[in-house]
């Protein structure tokens, strides 16, 4: 089926066009990110100038978390500090950082709010390569199935109730599709546990209602395909990310080989350089993969969906 969008391997290469808009994508997704916390930070500055003094901040119980930030402590390692340690914490920053700095104990609190919350949102934008791809992947099953105006079912990630309306516009909080064509019940699902290989998939058609998902996922024969999408555009990362892609799709094909089970395994790439693509294609051509699509190619990833959702 890869030959209805690929005639050699290097169709399979990102341009250096498709990897700009890439860079652009995530930069702009990064500014908007970014936009609350600058928001944050304005009215910590408003609230923490009616103090006269950095001591006097600790007074304010709103203020202790944003204390807390300023001092280095992200959310997660909040979450595990006692209240006492917290406090402690609190207390030296104030009177180690804040108070040296006289009266601008203010500023100093903000740019150090904002130094803590920027390491977060770096932390945050090393997962949204992986986020957007998932988005554009389920962009493009959406269109497919909308085309033969196929009724979807989504299981939002947030609160893991299924629904025929998509969570949001983004379609960013989708765990999984369900659908039903031609007497076949299909369920695709992201980020799930395979027990017959003991590890996270990316993605993973099965032949079951998604009522069945349940007890389809511990079933060999239930799996029609499944597949690693990889979203990173740094051309740097590409081949590692290929590494870890295809030592994931061996692993797949080995556990399920023991199950005498042959589900079709498929690779989808931000970013894929020459011998990447050179290697992909001799996988292709071996039949160890059965697809692929670089995610930035639109004609691909189309054709690539049609070819799941007929599965």
């Amino acid at each position: 089926m890869y030959r209805h969008h690929l005639s050699t391997s290097s169709d399979l290469i990102t341009s250096q066009e498709e990897i700009r808009t890439g860079f652009i994508s995530l930069a702009l997704e990064k500014s908007r990110l970014a936009t609350p916390i600058i928001e944050q930070a304005r009215a910590i500055r408003v609230s923490a100038m009616s103090v006269k003094q950095a001591s006097d901040l600790m007074k304010d119980d709103e203020l202790k978390p944003v204390l807390l930030a300023a001092a280095g402590v992200s959310d997660k390692a909040a979450r595990h500090m006692l209240s006492n340690d917290r406090d402690e914490v609190i207390t030296r920053f104030v009177s180690n950082v804040l108070e040296p700095t006289g009266k601008n104990f203010v500023e100093e609190l903000v740019y150090r709010f904002l130094l803590t919350r920027g390491d977060t949102l770096g932390g945050s934008m090393r997962n949204m390569g992986g986020l957007l791809a998932q988005k554009k992947f389920t962009d493009a099953i959406i269109a497919v199935l909308n085309t033969t105006k196929t009724t979807c079912n989504f299981l939002h990630k947030i609160n893991g109730v299924w629904s025929n309306t998509m969570p949001n516009q983004f379609s960013t909080d989708i765990k999984a599709i369900s659908w039903s064509y031609g007497g076949n019940n299909r369920t695709l699902v992201y980020n799930i546990n395979v027990p017959i290989v003991r590890k996270n998939i990316d993605i993973c058609l099965l032949d079951c209602h998604h009522l069945e998902l349940t007890v389809a996922r511990k079933i060999s024969g239930k799996y029609l395909a499944l597949g690693e999408l990889k979203g990173g555009i740094d051309p740097a990362g590409a081949d590692e990310h290929w590494k870890t892609a295809s030592s994931t799709l061996l692993r797949i094909k080995a556990g399920f080989d023991k199950q005498y089970s042959h589900p079709c395994l498929f690779f989808v790439g931000a970013v894929i350089v020459s011998n990447m693509a050179t290697e992909i294609w001799s996988q292709l051509e071996t039949g160890n993969l059965k697809n692929v699509a670089n995610l930035t190619k639109s004609k691909q990833l189309t054709s690539l969906c049609c070819w799941l959702c007929g599965l």
